[in-house]
């Protein structure tokens, strides 16, 4: 349903592309396929953002002047800089050449937002080390070291349909022989397809101990494959895995140590607990300049008109 903030018209089709990227982020963290129970509570918040930049927007033009042109074509020029050249940009922002106005034209009215924006916190003290601690303290998760495990492996290619119960057949005895006592990393050695392990972990981009590829050193989530890690991380200390799969063929996996989540020391992350606390003083300061210029709109909405 298309909005009016003080006589300016957001269209639906701007509220919706805001509400798909909404739900697509909320989807990647959370790691759900679909979200789609928390449509309404997602479309309501893409009207709020949407009506936000509106409103934010307005207060830029009023409030701050126009640009000197050489402003604007050092910010223009930085832009196609980090794209790689003129031609870069383009292509990737889908512009050309007798675009430049318009581009222009809106990354003014950016360039005045951001420093409506700067101005909100122009006046505000510098944090002091309490308040740093004070923060650090509350948030505790955003500072932490992230568990970590060391696992050795044995990998047997994925063979011919006719031959994988033998493989099969063959690492259960060998993981039988582990849960009898025998040394994991001695089997490993020995029955471990050595060379092809390595080349999965080289394309996993992670770095082993050894030259065989068998002993994986210390990892945090999100190194290796999915299906790796939900079996490694599920392991106790000395526990020898069942056998699975992935891609690259059949699994056992010892898991020789863990290192528990932990926060940083607070000197180790001093920075970028001042860098968080400002950007969530910032972001507060923001919120609180939207609900008072939202006291002094008119905020509408309109039925969208018929095909």
């Amino acid at each position: 349903m298309p909005l009016i903030v003080n006589g300016e018209r957001i269209e639906d089709a701007f509220i919706e592309q805001e509400f798909a990227n909404i739900k697509s982020q909320f989807e990647a963290a959370s790691g759900n396929a679909c979200c789609c129970d928390r449509d309404d509570e997602f479309r309501g918040y893409a009207r709020d953002n949407m009506t936000a930049r509106v409103l934010l927007t307005q207060a830029a033009r009023t409030r701050i002047e126009r640009l000197p042109e050489a402003e604007i074509d050092a910010a223009l020029q930085k832009i196609k800089d980090e794209h790689g050249g003129e031609a870069q940009f383009h292509a990737a922002t889908g512009t050309t050449p007798d675009d430049e106005s318009l581009i222009r034209d809106d990354l003014e009215i950016n360039l005045r937002v951001q420093k409506f924006i700067d101005s909100l916190c122009a006046d505000a003290p510098a944090p002091t080390d309490e308040s740093l601690r004070a923060f650090y303290n509350e948030h505790l998760d955003l500072f932490m070291n992230p568990e970590k495990i060391r696992a050795s492996h044995i990998l047997k290619n994925a063979p011919r349909a006719e031959n994988r119960q033998a493989v099969y057949d063959q690492l259960r005895s060998i993981r039988e022989q582990a849960l009898d006592g025998a040394d994991f990393a001695v089997l490993a050695k020995e029955h471990s397809d050595k060379a092809t392990e390595a080349q999965q972990a080289a394309a996993e981009g992670h770095n082993t101990d050894g030259d065989d590829g068998i002993d994986l050193g210390f990892f945090q989530r999100g190194t290796l494959m999915d299906e790796f890690e939900t079996v490694a991380f599920s392991l106790r200390v000395g526990e020898v895995s069942p056998i699975f799969t992935t891609p690259y063929g059949y699994h056992l996996i010892h898991l020789v140590d863990r290192v528990a989540a932990a926060p940083k020391p607070f000197d180790e992350v001093r920075d970028k607990v001042r860098r968080q606390y400002l950007e969530e003083r910032r972001n507060d300061k923001i919120l609180d300049a939207v609900e008072d210029l939202k006291t002094q709109a008119t905020i509408e909405q309109v039925d969208p008109e018929p095909d």
